[in-house]
């Protein structure tokens, strides 16, 4: 199948169907319409989860039927779905043996953690899935200005304002389109390494759970915006002499596209004390982040130590003060 989409006339950057403006430069959109071919599919086995919303595709007879992200068994068939075509697939690379150790060394890996988390956390769900993405491109122009220490040695001031030009072209920005998943979970697990992508005729993803996209491009491209000037910024701030501060951007993107991808990702869900905990694992580097509890009666001893602490120099300092005056 294909979908129609639209090119905005002045920065070339793609325009939805639906939008009357470009969302990326403001120019009113073309009525001549561009064909992006492949990007829609028909899937047969479709489940939405009642208990988070998400909504995932896969091989119903090699798969419990148990939503990955909240475990809820309350899914919804979803019989001849329509549903967007990722462009690229990265397969997985890492095994379950090498998950379930970085488990086992991140929960441990805190002082601010119960001591028994590692003894008493009961794993629940380790589960392969392909999370959606989109990979975003684009080309930069930018007017920077910030201040610099590097001031004359005549000058007065310990700062003084610079400002200059940078060009430079992005790819491979990488925004999260999952539904379950918040945003900053998808960004905490990258970077992958978008090299080794596949097209999805050779990738198997019939027995593997396939999120659906749920966030849809033009919503994702102010996250892409977003996280290009934050690449700007950084790479203006290389050309300020000194130290530098108050660093701020003025980018015009160019060419703005993004494509579906998606990406392997561990699910894994364990309980401490009754309460679930979701971890994370980039299934192609084993990047990983998570959720876990925190001691509380750890921090309350932290506190304890810190106010004795504080009481004690007070009274030596009360003490010392004593003695003086009566030396005095």
């Amino acid at each position: 199948m294909s979908a129609i989409a639209n090119r905005c006339s002045v920065c070339k950057a793609f325009v939805e169907e639906e939008d009357l403006f470009c969302a990326n430069c403001g120019t009113e959109a073309p009525t001549s319409p561009i064909v992006i071919k492949d990007e829609t599919e028909t899937t047969t086995h479709n489940f939405n989860c009642q208990g988070c919303g998400a909504s995932m595709s896969y091989d119903a007879s090699a798969q419990n039927l148990r939503c990955p992200f909240c475990g809820s068994e309350k899914l919804d068939e979803d019989k001849s779905n329509r549903t967007l075509r990722a462009k690229y697939i990265i397969p997985f690379n890492t095994s379950q043996d090498d998950i379930l150790a970085a488990l086992k060394k991140w929960l441990g890996s805190s002082f601010w953690r119960p001591s028994d988390l590692v003894q008493r956390a009961v794993l629940t769900n380790v589960t392969a899935v392909y999370v959606p993405y989109w990979i975003f491109s684009a080309r930069t122009f930018t007017y920077w200005t910030a201040d610099s220490s590097a001031v004359p040695w005549t000058a007065s001031g310990d700062w003084m304002p610079v400002t200059g030009e940078h060009h430079s072209q992005y790819s491979g920005v990488l925004v999260g389109a999952s539904s379950v998943l918040t945003q900053s979970e998808t960004n905490a697990i990258c970077p992958y390494n978008l090299d080794a992508a596949k097209t999805p005729d050779q990738v198997e993803t019939e027995k593997i759970i396939v999120e659906q996209f749920r966030v849809q491009r033009k919503y994702a491209r102010p996250l892409a915006r977003q996280s290009i000037e934050a690449l700007e910024r950084n790479a203006c701030r290389k050309y300020v002499e000194g130290r530098s501060r108050n660093v701020k951007v003025n980018t015009r993107l160019e060419g703005l596209m993004g494509q579906p991808v998606l990406l392997p990702v561990w699910v894994l869900a364990y309980q401490y004390k009754g309460e679930l905990y979701r971890f994370l694992v980039n299934g192609q580097t084993g990047r990983h982040t998570g959720t876990a509890p925190v001691s509380w009666q750890k921090i309350l001893m932290v506190i304890a130590i810190v106010l004795l602490v504080i009481l004690g120099v007070l009274f030596l300092i009360g003490g010392v003060g004593v003695i003086g005056s009566m030396a005095g």
